[in-house]
């Protein structure tokens, strides 16, 4: 068995149990099942999981709640489950920070693949001890301790804004298009990805620029995409 910690958030017991099962045939042993908002925050700081799934509506605080205040004090990737399956609700989770939205009824062998599939994300945000440094203009980026500052003051950044950002940053200069960027970082076929990225994208120049509206380092390439670059050379 790997030692991944996953927590399982969802006030109805059956689905608790079938997605137990379901990650426990993958392999997953280390397993914690919540069946309400608060106890999911508290137990959250104290076992720190590496992948949290998440159901929307909770007895006590629904899953958006529940996120954003995960979110202050941990990345681990969140993977909503919703009976609500309208495009506003999806973006609003994707925005409190979630980083996948699946909507019910749906079946728990695909929940326990996109778990691994978002492991497999954090892996890769997390990368080889390289203990690189990216500097472009104000931006520093520890690609190995996965900390983004501006002017020497701390971001926080959600799992999933970080891969965007190193990917561009490991591309500098270069457009990339909002396709290549999906299948780069959430690991599918960009077909469907409807405003995923660019949700991402929105939320990335309200932490870096000074500007959101007129952004100087992340820029849209209309039509082809967007590209990182240094606001200060010439």
């Amino acid at each position: 068995m790997n030692e991944y910690k996953i927590m399982i958030v969802d006030d109805e017991l059956d689905i608790l149990d079938l997605l137990e099962k379901a990650l426990r045939i993958e392999g997953y042993d280390h397993i914690t099942k919540i069946d309400n908002g608060r106890c999911a925050v508290n137990a959250c700081r104290e076992i720190q999981p590496d992948v949290i799934v998440l159901d929307v509506m909770l007895p006590d605080i629904d899953g958006y709640e529940v996120c954003k205040q995960i979110r202050e004090f941990s990345l681990c990737p969140i993977l909503f489950l919703s009976a609500k399956n309208d495009e506003l609700d999806k973006i609003f989770g994707l925005s409190v920070g979630g980083d996948d939205y699946v909507t019910k009824p749906f079946s728990p062998t695909e929940i326990a693949y996109r778990v691994k599939a978002q492991l497999r994300r954090a892996a890769y945000a997390q990368g080889p001890p390289s203990h690189d440094v990216i500097r472009i203009g104000n931006l520093t980026i520890d690609t190995d301790g996965c900390r983004v500052t501006k002017d020497s003051a701390l971001i926080e950044l959600t799992a999933k804004e970080f891969e965007i950002l190193r990917y561009l940053a490991e591309n500098k200069g270069r457009v990339v298009s909002r396709e290549c960027l999906y299948e780069a970082i959430w690991g599918e076929d960009s077909f469907g990805c409807d405003n995923t990225v660019m949700v991402h994208i929105r939320h990335l120049r309200k932490k870096l620029e000074e500007d959101p509206a007129a952004p100087q380092h992340l820029i849209t390439m209309k039509g082809l995409g967007y590209k990182l670059v240094d606001p200060y050379e010439k």
